[in-house]
């Protein structure tokens, strides 16, 4: 796609990160060789095919700008088949971007997710790791519950003496303790 692929997919989901971690994010956009202002024009560009009539919809367009995925696979849900694609992104090589698509390649779900051979080791209660757990490490924790904070792109774990994971894109940007109001990065 003329002015996206996988380097500015990567700004793209930095936008909403930006909202609960900047700090992050700052730190990041060196390592895609990116300013704000390149943040910005590819986010405005991914808003822009969002809204276009003549854009690519659904799974199409995730496959425009990101390219073949490297893994494709179907999974059933209860009656429904789905399709689920994996794309590696330059900015997490532990990561993989998973977009779930249902009949007529309809996105369903998507988000960061754990690469096959991640060598980030697994989330404890004890061990929650920023910008490398995913919500699928922090999820399956005894005792954690998962919490939908009702926007599309973020996330929350509340885990055992009132600690709460915050994600967005799935990826863990925020680790706070209730008792005392303490955050952990």
């Amino acid at each position: 796609m003329r002015g996206l692929a996988r380097r500015e997919f990567c700004l793209v989901l930095l936008r909403r990160m930006a909202d609960l971690r900047p700090d992050l994010v700052v730190d990041a956009l060196p390592r895609l060789g990116a300013s704000r202002r390149e943040a910005h024009a590819a986010h405005t560009r991914w808003q822009a095919l969002q809204h276009s009539p003549r854009a690519p919809r659904g799974l199409s367009l995730r496959t425009a700008v990101l390219g073949p995925p490297d893994e494709v696979e179907d999974r059933r849900f209860g009656d429904f088949d789905v399709e689920v694609r994996r794309w590696p992104l330059p900015l997490w090589p532990h990561l993989y971007w998973e977009v779930l698509s249902g009949p007529g390649g309809a996105v369903l779900n998507e988000h960061l997710v754990r690469a096959p051979g991640s060598s980030v080791p697994p989330a404890t209660a004890t061990d929650l790791r920023v910008w490398e757990h995913v919500l699928d490490d922090v999820v399956g924790l005894p005792g954690a519950a998962s919490v939908d904070p009702g926007v599309a792109t973020r996330w929350e774990v509340h885990l055992p003496g009132e600690v709460r994971a915050a994600f967005v894109w799935g990826l863990l940007l925020q680790v706070r303790s209730e008792v005392g109001s303490t955050a952990r990065n």
